[in-house]
């Protein structure tokens, strides 16, 4: 969320934000309703002024002045009862607008309605090429029994999947491999809740705008949510707090479940697992000093590129366009890694900078040297997400015989297993 002091000064830029992510608003509607909020303000204070003054005469009265005074205070009250009201829905419709206003994304954010405009800033390897026909995933998963889909589909629908045999220890082996990377550059980690109530959508900025893409459970009864990132729970670690501004940053990782209901890319990727309803991840979370932030974000790119390069995976790095940037960042690099039989490159992870965009609406503050309370920053970035990650490995560490050779740094992982064969 923006500060309504903040829109008010940066109007053109509130604007010019919005429309670089192409979101719509009415910025100058906001601004209208707050400058009728702060008059009504003004009367309820000036009603709540006089209701104190009238309550310190009454005492000294006897008799018709002191009815006189009991009916004034009455009057007074009622009127301040419907002042308060109007204050109240005023502010109410206030607030479900400024939830709408996207985080104003850096000059350096590239403009562009979608992925297709993302810029290329950076690649690794050269995209693998075979001396054969390549398989896909689905086709490698099947053969080498690691994947099952059709089951899925019957006992939970399309877009789910079971991973089995080595699969599933890749998985683990993946876990143990992108912690060795993640912990000693100071992140703790963190197994969180993937059930969370309303407000740890609002506050990381999920809700309202990608409401459609989150599961919610019970509703009317237990009212809680599936998480689609453990980004969600992290950042509510220290919901309404005051941090110590010696500790910043505080670095977490949490690995997590994770549920999206996919609700906009129906005919896209339907087959297999790039896009899937339920999937295991580890994110990365930080709380940081404003003005470390671009640092602690580059870092965390950095440790992405540091996991994904020990794989030896094919990768592109993109600045995201403001098109494509949801609504809290105001930067985010994706890493793309290379999928032979797709013959292009798919997001395999992403980190963004959210400003103080989460740290407002979750209300975590820092005092600084001089005693102010200030926003922290909040930044995420995946770690490691098995799905697309599965993809990669597979399709690209494949052999003419069906088999997949498992990249050296996860054999540790796996009791020194090679390859990946059948049966």
């Amino acid at each position: 969320m923006l500060d309504i002091k903040f829109i008010a000064e940066n109007i053109a830029l509130v604007k010019r934000g919005a429309e670089k992510k192409n979101i719509k608003v009415d910025i100058d509607k906001i601004i209208s309703l707050d400058s009728e909020r702060r008059l009504i303000l003004t009367d309820v204070e000036t009603f709540r002024a006089k209701q104190n003054a009238v309550s310190k005469e009454i005492p000294q009265k006897q008799g018709e002045e002191k009815n006189k005074l009991l009916t004034k205070m009455k009057l007074l009250k009622d009127e301040l009862k419907i002042k308060e009201q109007s204050l109240e829905d005023l502010q109410e419709i206030l607030d479900k607008l400024l939830l709408q206003i996207p985080n104003p994304p850096f000059d350096e954010v590239p403009d562009g309605k979608g992925e297709e405009d993302n810029i290329v800033v950076d690649t690794y390897l050269e995209p693998t090429k075979f001396d054969f026909k390549p398989k896909d995933h689905i086709e490698l998963g099947k053969n080498l029994d690691l994947l099952e889909l059709e089951k899925a589909a019957e006992t939970s629908g399309t877009r789910f999947y079971y991973i089995k045999n080595d699969l599933v220890l890749l998985e683990f082996a993946l876990i143990q491999y992108a912690l060795s990377k993640i912990l000693p550059k100071g992140f703790s980690p963190i197994l969180p809740p993937a059930l969370v109530r309303k407000q740890a959508m609002v506050g990381t900025g999920f809700f309202p705008a990608d409401k459609n893409e989150i599961y919610s459970v019970n509703p009317g009864e237990d009212d809680l949510y599936l998480i689609g990132t453990a980004e969600v729970p992290l950042c509510m670690l220290h919901y309404n707090e005051i941090l110590d501004e010696k500790k910043l940053p505080l670095r977490y990782v949490g690995f997590s479940p994770c549920f999206r209901r996919e609700a906009g890319s129906y005919g896209k990727d339907t087959a297999g697992i790039i896009r899937v309803h339920q999937f295991d991840k580890i994110e990365m979370f930080t709380f940081a000093h404003p003005d470390m932030a671009k640092e602690e974000h580059q870092l965390i790119v950095d440790i992405e590129e540091e996991i994904i390069q020990g794989l030896k995976i094919p990768y592109q790095k993109v600045n995201v366009c403001g098109g494509d940037l949801g609504a809290p960042a105001a930067q985010k690099y994706d890493i793309e890694a290379w999928i032979p039989t797709q013959e292009k490159y798919r997001e395999i992870t992403s980190c963004s900078n959210t400003t103080d965009f989460q740290a407002r609406r979750s209300k975590i503050r820092f005092k600084d040297s001089n005693g102010k309370k200030r926003y922290v920053y909040t930044l995420n970035g995946t770690g490691m997400a098995m799905p697309r990650m599965f993809v990669a490995i597979l399709e690209n560490n494949q052999n003419k015989d069906g088999s997949v050779t498992i990249p050296k740094v996860l054999r540790p992982y796996m009791g020194g297993q090679r390859t990946i064969e059948t049966k």
